[in-house]
Parts: C-alpha cells; structure tokens; sequence
C-alpha cells in the first residue's frame, strides 16, 4: 500500500477513514459529564508529543512565518475539536459524522464569499442539497445543542481548510501541524485549568487512543495524496459514513433511519458526482502520468471548482 496506484490510495483512504472513526469511538466513550477541556488539553498536548520525532522536518529559519494565520487557524481547530467532543457524546455516531460530511460544502460557500470563486451548477446542486440532507438527518423536532455543536464543528473543519490558502507555502505539513498544537495548548490549557476538573486518569487514555488513531489517518492521507490526483480517490473519503454506520449499529446500537439514509444520499451524491466529473477532466496519475498543466503550477487548486479535498484538519 505504497499509495503510488489509484487502487493503493483508495485502500489507504479506506483503512484511514476506519482509524478516523475509531478515533471517534474513543471520543464517545467519554463518561457522560466529563471534563471536554481537560480531554482537548490532553489531546492536543499528546499528539504534540507524537509529532515532536518529526521535528527535523521543521523550516527553523522559518518557524513561525504566516504566525497570524497560524493561531487563527489553531483556535479554530480548538473550537471544532470541542464541538466535536460534544457531538459525538449525544448524536449518534453515524448521524455526528453525516454532518461533519457537510464540511466540503460549508468550503464552496466559504470560497465563494471570502474569495470570490465562481461555483459550478453542479457545485450549486451540492450546496442547496447538502443543506437539505442536513436539515433531514437533523430535523428540527430533534434539533438541540449536539446539533448545533455538530454543525460548528463542520464550519471550524470548512473555515480551516479555507485557511490553508493563506499559510505560507513552503511549510511542510509536519511543521503546519506542529505550530497549530503548539499554538493550541495555552488556551486549552486556560479552559481546562478554568474548568477546574479533577484529574482523570482515564482521560489519558482516551485521548491517547483518539490522537494515535487521528494520526494514523493522517498518515493514509498523506500517502494516498502524496502520489495520486485528489480527485481521483477522494470519493474513498466517504466510506468513512459506512465505517460510522456499521460501527454505531455493531458497537453502540445505533440502527440508521430512512431520513439518515436519505440525508446522507442528499449529502454526499453531489460531491460523488462533482469528484466525477473532474475526474473525467484529469487522467489518474496512478496509472496514466501527466504534467501537470501550467496554469495550475502557479496557483493554489480551486476550492470550488469541483475538487473536492479533504477538509478533516480539526480531527488532525
């Protein structure tokens, strides 16, 4: 699984999305009651640690060039990681990542407003239906503050994505991850000293389990991508919702509903199709190389333009 075919990227993509899912699961065993900010804390300052080998990897000249959008963005992630935790502790596990799936939607709108991208009638069908698919999973007879904390999380993942943009270019991954926990741990630090929480032993262990496996993704990612077209393999993305729908019914007892269903069809069809169509555009690399036109070399791919990239920076 060396991620240099598009069949080996999209089984990297597939086992990632497992490990994403289990991260979750170690999320919504919390107790219910238990300390949210301790656990950010926590997380955060661990997967800090497991990234702390790769230091080498890190543009010391250069350390904190692009520092303004840097702690926006870690605040950012701050805020979605807490919504997250909420999330998963009172929706179901299927129905909080069905909505976490609205996050590539949430980035055409954002793109359209903040730099005024034009969306294609296929990208337009996506938005007007991925709002639909959400008010269906949601409904407003069961809307609450889970819900809500659900829907936050997917702009924190859209306005984080959008961001990327804005970083300087020549960071590498492993020092854009490791400024946004080194910038994260004041505050959550502040908000879990703030919270006053006794310290929770098992609390080490689930965000010790919910950041190696985020991070296992994370490395599926960066070795599907690495080789292979986004566009040729994003659509992996989405088994992610079989993962939470099958471990919510086995684990938790979770059986989806016909609104489910139909929500996530409404959902993740349109972007299906838009990762289709540029598919169609562009030959995979995994089998039939091609230089990459020149008018993409000088600029950052279109957030809206119908590719569709993985936005999952606050499970990072």
């Amino acid at each position: 699984m060396s991620g240099k075919t598009v069949n080996s990227a999209i089984l990297l993509l597939i086992i990632g999305n497992a490990m994403a899912l289990i991260s979750d699961v170690f999320i919504k065993l919390l107790e219910p009651g238990a300390p949210v900010f301790q656990f950010a804390f926590l997380r955060c300052l661990i997967t800090l640690g497991f990234l702390l080998p790769l230091a080498k990897q890190l543009d010391r000249n250069h350390l904190f060039s692009g520092l303004k959008i840097h702690a926006f963005r870690a605040h950012i992630h701050l805020a979605g990681i807490l919504c997250m935790v909420i999330a998963l502790g009172n929706l179901p596990l299927a129905t909080a990542n069905a909505v976490f799936y609205a996050a590539p939607i949430l980035v055409m709108v954002l793109s359209v407003i903040l730099f005024r991208e034009k969306l294609t009638p296929l990208s337009v069908t996506a938005v007007f239906s991925g709002f639909a698919g959400i008010v269906l999973i949601l409904r407003p007879v069961e809307f609450n503050w889970a819900a809500v904390a659900a829907l936050a999380a997917a702009f924190a993942l859209a306005i984080n994505a959008v961001m990327v943009r804005q970083l300087p270019k020549q960071q590498s991954t492993v020092h854009k991850l490791f400024l946004n926990y080194l910038l994260i741990l004041p505050a959550a630090g502040a908000l879990a000293w703030w919270e006053g929480a006794p310290w929770d032993s098992g609390m080490l262990i689930s965000a010790m389990g919910s950041a190696l496996f985020i991070l296992g993704y994370n490395i599926t990612v960066l070795l599907a991508y690495r080789q292979v077209d986004a566009n040729q393999v994003t659509s992996a993305e989405y088994t992610g919702l079989i993962w939470a729908v099958g471990i919510g019914w086995i684990w938790f007892g979770e059986v989806p509903d016909l609104w489910f269903l139909a929500g996530s069809l409404m959902i993740v069809v349109p972007l299906l199709l838009i990762g289709l169509q540029q598919r169609r555009r562009s030959p995979a690399r995994g089998f039939n190389p091609a230089p990459e036109p020149e008018w993409r070399q000088g600029r950052g791919a279109s957030l809206s333009g119908g590719k569709i990239q993985p936005v999952r920076e606050c499970r990072e």
